[in-house]
């Protein structure tokens, strides 16, 4: 059975340090016919059940607990019984969001979430939040990077518990790594590739951010 990647794009706020920004997510579904994974719960718990449709959901992958990217994901869990997770170095931003509900497991840098045939690689690349990880799935050529890495540079590091060197040294080491063709798809915006993105690196450094 042919495994896909479904994409739906839902819009609402984000909020930290005491600011709050309109924003665009992506929902990424990875699976085929029969079962799936979600990465990232945003704002809308009914767009992101019509994307899975009458599939089983093996996990929600939460690629950081900022709350634009986790805030329905205790609703997903309870319509899907699928369980949500996260790395713990980012307990303290899902506090912030969920403070009387904990995510249901623990990611690990090189932990294998096997989905629909596939093994899906979790990379901790932490900088944009400290438990900020990727998802890889090599037989699809393609990486699932939250806000770590975007079309046109890293994400953002001007907020709590950011770091712009932390972020860079993910890319440069656990991404840019990847083999030039591997898609990346973010957490807002378009998609892209490593082979894309990777020249670019030494204007990132240069500029900051």
């Amino acid at each position: 059975m042919a495994v896909r990647i479904d994409h739906t794009v839902t819009s609402g706020t984000f909020s930290l340090d005491g600011q709050t920004f309109e924003v665009d997510n992506n929902i990424w579904v990875l699976g085929d016919d029969r079962e799936c994974v979600v990465v990232d719960a945003p704002h809308d718990v009914a767009a992101i059940l019509a994307g899975v449709g009458d599939r089983r959901v093996v996990a929600v992958l939460a690629s950081h607990a900022h709350d634009d990217h986790v805030r329905v994901a205790p609703d997903l869990a309870a319509a899907t019984g699928a369980p949500v997770l996260l790395h713990p170095a980012d307990r303290v931003l899902w506090d912030l969001v969920h403070p009387d509900r904990a995510p249901d497991g623990e990611l690990a840098d090189g932990q294998l979430i096997e989905v629909a045939g596939l093994a899906l690689r979790v990379l901790h690349t932490p900088g944009h939040s400290p438990g900020a990880c990727s998802f890889l799935a090599p037989d699809l050529a393609a990486v699932f990077t939250g806000d770590t890495l975007f079309a046109g540079g890293p994400g953002a590091t001007g907020r709590s518990y950011s770091d712009f060197d932390t972020i860079i040294a993910s890319i440069r080491d656990r991404l840019l790594t990847l083999a030039p063709e591997t898609a990346v798809h973010p957490g807002h915006g378009a998609s892209t590739t490593v082979g894309a993105e990777a020249p670019q690196l030494p204007d990132w450094i240069a500029r900051g951010h």
